[in-house]
């Protein structure tokens, strides 16, 4: 029966490791929305309004005042500001060099870091099901030990044994219901990502083209 106490403690603790993962997925996929948002602009009409009023200062060569915009409280946390300073820093370089750079800089600053957190939630989705049919065998083992000692005893109950069955099963249940919410978050975020990546690559390169014109006149 020791063996048996022990997987029923073990399969509360199954029940625990899916309750943090989930409680996990649930915070990647909130903190992954909310960085997203954070580096898109909130708007069109913001993103417009930061485009006219860093390609003013870029037409007339005020780079410093062009990058001192896109440092600014209101802008500095997002994508396309982040990346017009750095094409800015490097305007010396041919427009086909510069655009690479950027494209490396994004990838490797912006996207890398979203797609992590997106791994995290695709690992806890695989990960639940897993869990949840680990604590299925470990019930079905100490409910089928549970029917040897009864049986042994004479004192088998087919009741309490349908219960912890039950019970056992349910964990399963558990992990697909865990899943497959975080499935579907999964897609969501990156969906948003996308549209991210879209964003950044119009609206960047509307700046890019003033940029072009402005060091091209020098």
């Amino acid at each position: 029966m020791s063996i048996v106490l022990f997987l029923e403690w073990f399969g509360y603790f199954i029940y625990a490791c899916m309750a943090v993962a989930a409680l996990f997925g649930v915070y990647c996929t909130i903190l992954l929305l909310r960085r997203v948002q954070h580096k898109r602009f909130a708007s069109e009409a913001e993103a417009q309004d930061f485009i006219e009023e860093v390609g003013n200062d870029i037409k007339v060569r005020k780079y410093e005042d062009a990058a001192e915009t896109c440092d600014t409280p209101e802008y500095w946390a997002k994508a396309v500001p982040q990346l017009v300073t750095v094409a800015i820093q490097n305007r010396d370089r041919s427009p086909n060099k510069l655009r690479k750079l950027l494209g490396e800089k994004f990838n490797r600053d912006i996207l890398a870091d979203l797609e992590y957190g997106t791994s995290w939630i695709g690992t806890v989705a695989k990960s639940a099901p897993m869990l949840g049919l680990l604590g299925t065998v470990t019930g079905m083992i100490a409910a089928f030990g549970k029917i040897e000692a009864m049986s042994a005893e004479g004192s088998l109950d087919p009741g309490k044994l349908a219960g912890d069955i039950s019970f056992a099963l349910f964990t399963t249940a558990a992990g697909l219901l865990i899943a497959l919410p975080l499935i579907l978050a999964g897609n969501m975020v990156n969906v948003q990502i996308g549209k991210l990546q879209d964003s950044v690559q119009e609206h960047l390169g509307l700046v890019l083209e003033d940029l072009d014109e402005s060091t091209g006149a020098a």
